[in-house]
């Protein structure tokens, strides 16, 4: 492998292997360092990605894009990046004893659910039982009786976007707390089912089993609305600028508030979609590339 790279994008996800693709194209040398445990590894099958009419799972998405990126000549190298740092207006990235020298840095590592500690969860999403993005996958439990499950101030809001689909939404708390009153008025006007923190849940192949003091409940689906933590620690090491979320804060050009680090996908404050990850690696690697020093043929 090379010693020096125009790019390294640390994190193969769906916008750092987007990134790849456009960078080996522009003829960059462009290498991915990746943990291989992206967040699409989760996605059972995805039926809002663009051009995948029929669906399709996170892991077959990830290995398409791979070949892809490989395919112009981006190289792919398993391994976690513990540190960046910057000097003279250039990069060196750390994996344990590995140092690699960098003109620009791609920060593509995402962000991390957090989930209820509840046995069988992630059996419960890879069968579709248990559902993590409403905007991804709320078409798919139309119809179907859902639970939100979630802290009151937050899983209101979600479980009212879920009534887009479905007439059998219930807000489930998974702790004691206020419901802000604009989101209460709103809650009672849609006539929203709402549920006290209960006693167990429980994941089976056919659906969630949530048990109150006075009876069983059954639902189809189940979606934590538990937040997330973002994975950006690498940036802000950097002196990166973060949102109250965590989250990177980039310019049009998808940089960030230090010169030549740039980020795209989960890890920059906004929509977490595959589609938005996909254009932010697109404006990301055309930037990199037009500052970098130009290759002529």
């Amino acid at each position: 492998m090379r010693k020096n790279w125009d790019c390294i994008i640390v994190g193969g996800g769906p916008a750092g292997l987007t990134a790849a693709v456009y960078l080996a194209r522009f003829r960059r040398r462009v290498l991915v360092v990746d943990s291989f445990r992206s967040r699409a590894r989760y996605i059972p099958r995805s039926h809002n990605c663009p051009g995948f009419a029929q669906g399709i799972s996170g892991t077959d998405l990830l290995k398409a894009l791979r070949a892809q990126a490989r395919k112009y000549g981006a190289q792919i190298a398993r391994g976690t990046v513990d540190r960046i740092a910057r000097k003279a207006g250039a990069f060196t990235v750390s994996s344990g004893k590995q140092h690699r020298g960098a003109a620009s840095v791609l920060i593509a590592t995402g962000i991390v659910d957090i989930v209820p500690a509840i046995p069988g969860l992630r059996e419960g999403i890879h069968r579709g039982v248990v559902r993590l993005c409403p905007i991804c996958d709320g078409y798919e439990a139309s119809g179907k009786r859902i639970a939100v499950y979630g802290p009151p101030a937050s899983v209101i809001s979600h479980a009212l976007f879920l009534r887009t689909y479905s007439s059998q939404v219930t807000a489930v708390f998974s702790q004691e707390g206020t419901v802000p009153k604009m989101l209460g008025a709103q809650a009672r006007r849609h006539r929203l089912a709402v549920m006290a923190a209960p006693q167990a849940i429980a994941l089976d192949e056919s659906g969630c089993r949530i048990v109150t003091t006075q009876r069983e409940h059954r639902f189809d689906c189940f979606y934590p609305t538990m937040g997330f933590e973002p994975k950006c620690r690498l940036a802000v090491s950097l002196g990166a600028r973060v949102d109250d979320a965590g989250e990177i804060i980039v310019s049009p050009h998808m940089q960030t508030s230090v010169k030549r680090l740039y980020a795209a996908g989960d890890a920059v404050s906004g929509l977490h979609q595959i589609a938005v990850a996909v254009g932010h690696a697109a404006i990301a690697a055309t930037a990199i590339h037009n500052q970098l020093d130009g290759r002529r043929a």
